[in-house]
């Protein structure tokens, strides 16, 4: 096992994948700069055919991603903060996630997008937000969520080699978490959930950053005998429901934490996925934990109030728990 960063992680899956096919190369805002680090050095590594900045208009580089992918390259497309897919939901959703359905199989799609989402500091709404949500709803994308250095890297490994359009969603409260990596060839199949931390008590599903925080709380709760099984889904879609629902039929008790927003959120359909079809399994109603349904303040103060912090996670586990 190699130690290293969730940025050094994803860095190293760059430049395997890149070094393994040609037909691989970096498109994005600020790649060469390197804002967050995680393509810093691929420049110089691979020239300026492979790492190509673009201009700032997510409507433009977005769509061309999309064609060099119909084309026969394998690009990998930066949009730097996750809120501005917005700017591209055209291409995104109507485009690169119909083409290969609408063309009957005839054109593949292998165009991973990397976005960072999520609230780290005052970054204020249009650079804070959670919003794969928005994405659960488009048929033909699959959706990667890391928690960890080792799944950082192996989800995109599997998600530059799909011949499907995938968006990985990197939280930049993650950037230097530090974790172990196996060496060598890595790869993490998407659709396939993990148990980060085996318990009997409760099980807290939790998504991308509050796996973390959510660990946090198991190991405070268990100094009071309060045993949290955590699992982590790792990819939204597609969705592992059978390790999701098997480890509910072994706790009876259920929350969900998430970073997004409540209304329409990940969390809400995890939940009713599992109220649907694992509700005789259940002892109490499926909890969720999310964020306001507000913009993420840029006050410190109020950011705090808005996002789902390990407060909120413990506070819903103590109910469900009676604890």
């Amino acid at each position: 096992m190699a130690l290293m960063t969730f940025i050094q992680a994803i860095q190293e899956a760059l430049i395997e994948e890149m070094e393994r096919d040609p037909l691989t190369f970096l498109m994005g805002e600020d790649v060469v700069l390197a804002v967050f680090g995680a393509t810093r050095g691929l420049y110089e590594r691979f020239g300026p055919m492979r790492v190509r900045n673009t201009p700032i208009s997510e409507i433009g580089f977005v769509g061309a991603a999309v064609g060099a992918a119909m084309a026969g390259a394998r690009p990998i497309c930066e949009v730097e903060f996750a809120s501005f897919f917005y700017c591209a939901f055209d291409q995104v959703c109507n485009q690169a996630a119909k083409l290969r359905y609408m063309s009957g199989g005839q054109a593949k799609i292998p165009v991973t997008f990397r976005a960072v989402y999520g609230s780290a500091g005052s970054a204020a709404a249009q650079h804070s937000e959670t919003v794969y949500s928005q994405f659960l709803n488009v048929p033909g994308l699959k959706l990667a969520v890391p928690s960890d250095p080792a799944d950082a890297k192996g989800l995109l490994k599997s998600a530059i080699r799909d011949d499907n359009p995938v968006i990985v969603f990197e939280h930049v409260g993650l950037g230097g978490l530090r974790g172990e990596v196996p060496e060598g060839e890595h790869l993490v199949a998407l659709g396939q959930a993990a148990i980060k931390r085996p318990g009997t008590d409760i099980t807290a599903i939790a998504i991308g950053a509050m796996v973390s925080r959510t660990l946090a709380v198991a190991e405070k709760l268990a100094a009071d005998g309060i045993s949290v099984e955590v699992v982590d889904p790792r990819t939204l879609m597609p969705l592992d429901e059978e390790t999701l629902l098997a480890s509910v039929a072994k706790t009876s008790r259920v929350i969900v934490a998430d970073e997004a927003h409540l209304r329409g959120s990940a969390a809400s359909e995890i939940a009713a996925i599992i109220a649907e079809k694992g509700f005789d399994l259940l002892d109490a109603p499926v909890k969720r934990v999310a964020s306001l349904d507000v913009p993420v303040p840029f006050s410190p103060v109020l950011e705090q109030r808005a996002v789902a912090r390990e407060a909120a996670i413990e506070s819903a586990i103590r109910e469900l728990l009676g604890a």
